[in-house]
């Protein structure tokens, strides 16, 4: 796996997978890249280059744990961008990574091509999606075996009364069966400071950032999925909305994880997107 150094002197990883034009991918977590595999056969047009964040897969653990802050882990990016020589990128986010890529699009705009937010949060730009649009997304699957239980976990989650997060996995996945068991097991954080900084105090400025956004030249993809309580298609209209060249895609029946409930339509929507800019 190939590495490089990063600002502060931490050792960096990344994998590539497949040939074409370059796509730098951000994993979300923060944890091992691996679960993003090769984005449901995207790499059959695209030269994957998927960091792994730092303290994560093969990636060092850095001496300053304050640097696991999201914020600082966009100059990781632009190392790597560095590191590859590449005057421009398309950058792709999914999850928690898509507040990297976006202040990253925020900070660099130069140096960015495309972006490409799959599932994305909305913290970087302070948008809250509140217990309800959750709620009332949750229920399109009461039809499902696991839904009460499932349903019952996520009531008491977001009404602040405890609640098991792991009860609520299967919203995540347009399908509950053993390959989505399998990959949420290998795709669970392992580094425990890693999540814990993150979101540290200082990691967002949401109106800095959003009103950077309003300028940014690149032009955006935002695609997520019809079941996806983590980003409800709701709430990332409204992201969608912050930037001046943006397209919104909703992916029928999938969940947080769209490649995997439907590679053939991810990859599809996701490469026609980015072959319109070359």
């Amino acid at each position: 796996m190939p590495t490089f150094i990063a600002p502060d002197g931490t050792r960096l990883a990344y994998r590539t997978a497949g040939s074409g034009p370059p796509l730098i991918c951000v994993p979300g977590g923060p944890a091992d890249s691996r679960y993003l595999g090769d984005l449901g056969g995207l790499s059959a047009h695209r030269r994957l280059i998927v960091a792994d964040l730092r303290g994560t897969g093969r990636a060092a653990k850095p001496a300053d744990p304050s640097t696991y802050r999201c914020d600082r882990l966009v100059d990781d990016i632009e190392a790597l961008r560095a590191h590859l020589d590449l005057p421009r990128v398309d950058l792709l986010g999914h999850s928690a990574g898509t507040n990297i890529a976006v202040q990253y699009a925020a900070r660099h705009p130069e140096g960015l091509r495309t972006l490409v937010l799959v599932g994305p949060s909305t913290r970087a730009v302070g948008l809250e999606i509140t217990g309800r649009t959750r709620r009332d997304l949750a229920r399109l699957r009461s039809g499902e075996p696991w839904f009460a239980s499932a349903y019952a976990a996520l009531e008491a989650l977001t009404e602040g009364a405890g609640g098991d997060p792991e009860a609520i996995t299967p919203f995540f996945y347009g399908r509950w069966d053993d390959a989505a068991r399998q990959h949420h097991g290998a795709g669970r954080p392992r580094n425990e400071d890693a999540v814990a900084h993150f979101a540290a105090e200082g990691a967002f400025t949401p109106r800095a950032t959003r009103e950077a956004l309003a300028a940014c030249p690149a032009p955006v993809l935002l695609l997520t999925g019809e079941y996806d309580v983590n980003s409800p298609p709701r709430s990332v209209a409204e992201l969608a909305a912050l930037f001046p060249d943006a397209r919104l895609e909703v992916q029928p029946a999938a969940g947080h994880y769209p490649w995997l409930d439907d590679a053939g339509r991810f990859v599809a929507v996701t490469e026609a997107f980015l072959a319109r800019y070359g």
